[in-house]
């Protein structure tokens, strides 16, 4: 029998967690470490299962306000949850941002 506080990672890839010790990860208190490794990193039947357990609203808030996804992640995500790049925080930071070699 799984913990429940646990049923999630152990459901998962191992490898997304390589810097954490998993035995201090919690599904509940991990929730937007898990949900970033998963979108950055994870299989679409991986995201799937993230959405199902915490939910389309609390994965999509997760997602909208990380401060960085990779430009790839952030496409697919955008796609995926059917929001425009734009209310992405991670977007508004990088257009914050002076490209200095771009000027």
């Amino acid at each position: 029998m799984m913990n429940s506080s646990r049923q999630l990672i152990s459901a998962l890839n191992p490898q997304y967690f390589w810097d954490v010790d998993l035995s201090g990860l919690n599904d509940e208190q991990s929730c937007r470490l898990i949900i970033e490794r998963v979108f950055s990193l994870g299989e679409p039947e991986e995201m799937n299962r993230v959405i199902r357990f915490y939910g389309r609203d609390r994965v999509v808030g997760i997602l909208t306000s990380l401060p960085y996804i990779d430009a790839k992640t952030l496409n697919f995500t955008s796609k995926l949850v059917n929001k425009p790049i734009e209310e992405f925080r991670c977007h508004q930071l990088q257009q914050s941002r002076p490209r200095y070699w771009n000027l």
